[in-house]
């Protein structure tokens, strides 16, 4: 019955293909209940306001296309909400600073048109998550008002506060700290977020700072959603409970990023990235990172993949892609984006045609095809292969029902010439950016120029 409600809830026009799964009972649910499609999927965020000059859902729509040819499955679109006005940062403030929780943007279009941008987004065989701010709302939201005792208050001047970050002071004055001590808070958050799954038709969402959220939100937040449909839960966060609780079945993978930027900029080598896998496989029971070389923070704040990675931008990328996690790009990566997006500002992309974009499409299709570069578990392990030269080069092979790949990263400004160890990755491999084969022998020598990289699949 629960089932038939949902579908008698949900427009035709926007249902997806997981609609018609059953609810099972919240005490039955093993979390997290993830879309079968999730699998082999690839990650990009959209930046509505700054996507196309009319900043809007149905200018969007005309970049549908190209992105499902680039090999784009889930389409993360930062908030769409109405912005604050009071106290807002910039002419048209932060989109974080969530005036409204169950409305649009209205620089953006009406609900309507996103009803309609969900629908044919999933025509395409393509999905939707929605950035969601539990932990703070603009300051002209209705519940400073209605409901005061819903945000954190000083201790002693008795008034509402901007949040902190891990209890750290922030710059965020734009927004008001939610007090999730409070169970009306959580249900309402909750009770917005599966109408935007019920009634709108979205397939889950990317939760932001979701470490300065409680504990009790997430549990109650997973056992409400998941009971509706397998969804897509994102958190932005690297905390291991969010994925060892089941409530999302992705995070952060900030400290990978991080390990890219050092290696790039000459302060690590490529031996550190052995040991961050090694260290990481001890912090979790399930799920998987994203893996990025930029989003809108990292874009706004600490510069474009140009500016911190310099030559080393597009070998990242192969790594971010290639790694047993789901691989993000920011819109615009594809075009290339060379400068940083205004965070408070209009600021249009510069789409002056889209060169790297069948560099992702070449990643984003062996992702796609070969199952040992599925996400988490259902792809297979990073298997790490020696080539005496270990502090400049990151070889590796990941397997799976027989489907194989291997991935050879010259880590540094200089040529290398290496030998690759071993014989588990012998035989005869595809070439993927050379549309050649390679034969693949053991101790057999590989010449890579700075900051290159081969990549081979056996299929």
């Amino acid at each position: 019955m629960l089932a038939l409600a949902i579908a008698l809830l949900l427009p035709q026009s926007c249902s997806s293909p997981d609609n018609g799964t059953p609810a099972p009972s919240t005490a039955a649910i093993q979390k997290p209940r993830v879309p079968d499609w999730a699998k082999n999927a690839v990650l990009y965020e959209v930046n509505i306001r700054q996507f196309t000059p009319e900043g809007t859902f149905k200018a969007f729509e005309a970049h549908l296309p190209r992105l499902k040819e680039m090999g784009v499955d889930i389409l993360w679109f930062m908030p769409i909400h109405p912005v604050s006005k009071v106290k807002r940062k910039g002419s048209l403030g932060s989109p974080y600073a969530v005036a409204d929780y169950y409305a649009v943007n209205p620089d953006y279009g009406t609900l309507e048109d996103f009803k309609e941008l969900v629908r044919k987004i999933h025509n395409m065989g393509m999905h939707v998550i929605i950035d969601w701010v539990p932990n703070h709302t603009g300051w002209d939201h209705p519940w400073i008002e209605q409901h005061p005792d819903w945000y954190t208050h000083h201790p002693t001047a008795d008034t509402i506060i901007h949040p902190t970050d891990r209890g750290k002071p922030t710059d965020w004055y734009d927004v008001a700290e939610l007090n999730h001590d409070k169970p009306e808070l959580r249900a309402e958050l909750i009770r917005a977020m599966k109408f935007w799954v019920e009634k709108v038709g979205v397939d889950g969402f990317r939760c932001d700072t979701a470490h300065n959220v409680p504990e009790v939100f997430w549990n109650e937040m997973g056992d409400a959603l998941y009971a509706i449909r397998p969804l897509f839960l994102l958190a932005e966060t690297e905390d291991a409970f969010h994925r060892n609780s089941g409530n999302f079945v992705a995070d952060y993978g900030w400290t990978f990023h991080h390990l890219m930027n050092e290696i790039a900029q000459g302060k690590k080598n490529a031996l550190e990235i052995p040991k961050y896998l090694e260290a990481d496989a001890k912090k979790y029971t399930q799920g998987y990172h994203i893996y990025f070389t930029s989003n809108h923070d990292e874009n706004a704040w600490n510069g474009t993949v140009f500016e911190r990675m310099g030559d080393a931008h597009k070998v990242m990328a192969v790594l971010a892609a290639t790694m047993d996690g789901m691989p993000l790009i920011y819109g615009g990566q594809e075009a290339p984006l060379k400068k940083r997006l205004s965070f408070f500002d209009k600021d249009t992309i510069d789409w002056d045609g889209y060169a790297y974009a069948e560099f992702y499409q070449t990643l984003f299709d062996l992702k796609h095809r070969n199952k040992a570069l599925w996400n988490g578990k259902d792809g297979g392990p990073v298997q790490v292969i020696h080539t005496g030269q270990d502090d400049k080069v990151f070889a590796f092979q990941r397997e799976k029902d027989g489907d194989k790949v291997v991935v050879v990263c010259n880590l540094s400004d200089e040529m290398q010439t290496v030998r690759l160890q071993g014989d588990s990755f012998t035989g005869s491999y595809n070439n993927a950016f050379a549309n050649s084969t390679m034969l693949l022998t053991g101790d057999m020598a590989v010449q890579l120029s700075p900051w290159d990289f081969i990549v081979l699949s056996n299929k």
